[in-house]
C-alpha cells in the first residue's frame, strides 16, 4: 500500500473519531432543497442508516421496489440497484432508493447471492456465493422489471461487488441489450491489492477458492483470479453501454483506488468535485457529492452543480 494512500486514508479516519457525534447528529437525515411536502427523507449516513436498515428482514429500501410504477417520458428507463458484498436491497440502498424515487424515477433494487437454507440473520447477508450465479439472479430480476414496467431498457446503479458481477451478466448472459447507463460506485474493475483472504480459507475447508462457503465471491476480486481474467478478457466495455465509474481517493478496500479506471468509459474522482470529502468505500453509498454525480449521469439533460462540503468516513456531511 502506498504511504500516500496511508496517510490520507488514516486523517479520514481520525476526522471521522474525532467529529463523530457531530456528523452523527448533522448528517443523518438530509432531505434535498425544493423537496416536495410528500419526498421520501433522503439518509446521507452508511453507518447510521445501514445499522437501522439491517433490522427489518427482507425489506426494500424506501421508495424502491414499487411493481405498479410506470417510467415517464423524462426517465424512461428503470434504475436497478445492484448492492455490494454482504450488503442487501435494504441496508445497501438507503440514499439511492429514496433519493430516485424523490426525483420520479422508478426504483427497484434486488438481495443477490445468498446460498440456498442460509439462516437468518445470514441470509441477510448478500454477494456471498459466486459471481457467475449472482449474474443469473440478476438477469431473472432484470427480466422481471422490464416485464412490470413495459420498459426495453434499465440503467444499473451498482455499489462494490454490486459494479462488477452485473459484468458477467452483460458480457455472458445476453444482458448488453437490455442496459443503457451502467453507473459504479467503488468499482472494482482491475480487481484490489487488499490482502486476500480466499487460499487461506480455501484450504482450512478443504475447498477450491470459489468454493469457500464462507465468501465464495471474496476470492473472485482478487486480481489475478480466474473470474477477473476471464471477465476482462478482450476487453470490459460492451456494446453502446454507457459506463461510468466513481471512486473515492480514501478507498480503504479497492486498493488501489484506480482499479476503478477502465479505458473506454467515463471515469469520475469524488475528490476532483470536491476535496473536503472523505468518503471511502462504505459512504460513497451514501455521499451527497457523488449522488449529485449519479443524478447528472442518469439525466445528463438536467445537470445540477455538484455539492461541496465536509463529508466524513461512515458519517457523511457535517454542517
Amino acid at each position: 500500500m502506498r504511504r500516500s494512500h496511508i496517510v490520507r486514508t488514516a486523517l479520514a479516519t481520525g476526522a471521522a473519531l474525532l467529529c463523530l457525534f457531530m456528523g452523527l447528529v448533522a448528517g443523518v437525515a438530509v432531505v434535498p432543497a425544493g423537496h416536495a411536502e410528500d419526498d421520501l427523507p433522503v439518509t446521507y449516513n452508511f453507518l447510521v442508516s445501514a445499522v437501522a436498515a439491517g433490522a427489518q428482514v427482507d425489506a426494500d429500501p424506501p421508495g424502491g421496489n414499487d411493481w405498479d410504477c410506470r417510467p415517464t417520458a423524462r426517465h424512461p428507463r428503470p434504475v436497478v440497484l445492484v448492492h455490494g458484498t454482504a450488503g442487501n436491497k435494504n441496508t445497501n440502498w438507503q440514499t439511492y432508493a429514496p433519493l430516485l424515487h424523490n426525483n420520479g424515477y422508478c426504483v427497484f433494487a434486488l438481495t443477490y447471492g445468498v446460498a440456498p437454507g442460509t439462516p437468518l440473520p445470514a441470509n441477510q447477508l448478500g454477494g456471498m456465493t459466486r459471481m457467475q450465479d449472482s449474474a443469473r439472479q440478476l438477469k431473472r430480476f432484470v427480466a422481471r422489471v422490464l416485464r412490470a414496467t413495459g420498459a426495453r431498457k434499465v440503467d444499473l446503479l451498482g455499489h462494490s461487488q454490486g459494479t462488477l458481477m452485473p459484468e458477467y451478466w452483460v458480457k455472458f448472459l445476453g444482458g448488453a441489450p437490455y442496459v443503457k447507463r451502467y453507473v459504479s460506485l467503488a468499482p472494482v474493475w482491475h480487481g484490489t491489492d487488499l490482502a486476500n483472504p480466499a487460499p487461506l480459507l480455501a484450504k482450512a475447508f478443504g475447498v477450491p477458492e470459489d468454493q469457500i462457503p464462507v465468501c465464495q465471491a471474496c476470492g473472485q476480486f482478487a486480481a489475478t483470479s480466474r473470474f477477473m481474467a476471464r471477465l476482462r478478457k478482450g476487453g470490459l466495455a460492451v456494446g453502446d453501454i454507457e459506463y461510468t465509474n466513481i471512486m473515492t481517493k480514501y478507498d480503504e478496500l479497492v486498493l488501489p483506488y484506480t482499479s476503478g479506471r477502465e479505458r473506454g468509459m467515463r471515469n469520475v474522482v469524488v475528490q476532483d468535485h470536491c476535496g473536503t470529502d472523505f468518503s471511502e468505500h462504505f459512504e460513497i453509498a451514501a455521499d451527497p457529492v457523488a449522488a449529485q454525480i449519479v443524478l447528472n449521469t442518469l439525466d445528463p439533460a438536467h445537470k445540477k452543480p455538484v455539492p461541496c462540503m465536509v463529508v466524513l468516513p461512515w458519517v457523511g456531511p457535517v454542517g
